[in-house]
């Protein structure tokens, strides 16, 4: 009787632990304490037995309650699955943003490509800044409608009297000025006063600060 009355009051004072990890010992101890309470009754056969294992397991109820009261954490089982949702809801993120770049550039590329290959055939025999930088003006587009490419607007405008067709060359620089990408468009059979907008875009990291510059145009 002795060692069951000794038991109850060590659970009674560990029940003052700090919360936390603390509180899951002293709960864990106390689930122990239980059973071994209840072996020490099985063993007992008096009614005075009886009366004094009615009594510890009330006292051990009673510490129980005290010690898991102030406990406000999660299991590590539920820490484990909130860890598990946020990687895989980043995952899910990424694998978006990398689907609407790969869908941005598609049409892109699938709008101006024969413009493109023109384009590039006709800078091919210009030297300097071409005949038309005047006709051309860039304009930014926010990452967050490329998918994290970098994205510029390139609006021709003919100027001129007559039909023509442009050849427009983009550079992007780094923040030292060192140009790391460049983009050829171009818009074919332009008629006067009426403007294209074609996309030029950079396959740079997104990390990177870049700055578009117009390097050629040529009126042809």
């Amino acid at each position: 009787m002795d060692v069951r009355a000794d038991l109850v009051r060590r659970i009674q004072g560990r029940a003052t632990a700090p919360a936390g990890r603390g509180r899951l010992a002293v709960a864990a101890a106390l689930v122990l304490a239980a059973g071994g309470l209840t072996a020490l009754s099985a063993c007992g056969s008096s009614s005075k037995g009886s009366s004094s294992s009615s009594a510890a397991a009330s006292s051990l109820a009673s510490a129980l309650s005290s010690a898991t009261a102030g406990f406000s954490g999660e299991p590590p089982s539920a820490l484990a699955s909130k860890a598990a949702s946020a990687v895989a809801s980043a995952s899910d993120r990424a694998s978006s943003a990398a689907a609407a770049a790969s869908s941005f550039e598609a049409s892109v590329s699938a709008a101006g490509a024969k413009a493109s290959q023109a384009a590039v055939a006709a800078l091919g025999s210009v030297s300097g800044a071409g005949n038309a930088t005047g006709d051309v003006k860039l304009t930014g587009v926010p990452t967050s409608t490329t998918g994290g490419l970098h994205a510029v607007v390139v609006n021709i405008t003919n100027r001129s009297g007559s039909t023509a067709s442009y050849a427009v060359k983009v550079d992007f620089d780094d923040t030292s000025g060192k140009t790391v990408d460049t983009a050829v468009v171009g818009a074919e059979d332009l008629a006067p006063g009426r403007t294209a907008t074609p996309v030029a875009f950079s396959r740079q990291s997104e990390s990177m600060t870049l700055v578009p510059k117009l390097a050629q145009a040529q009126r042809y």
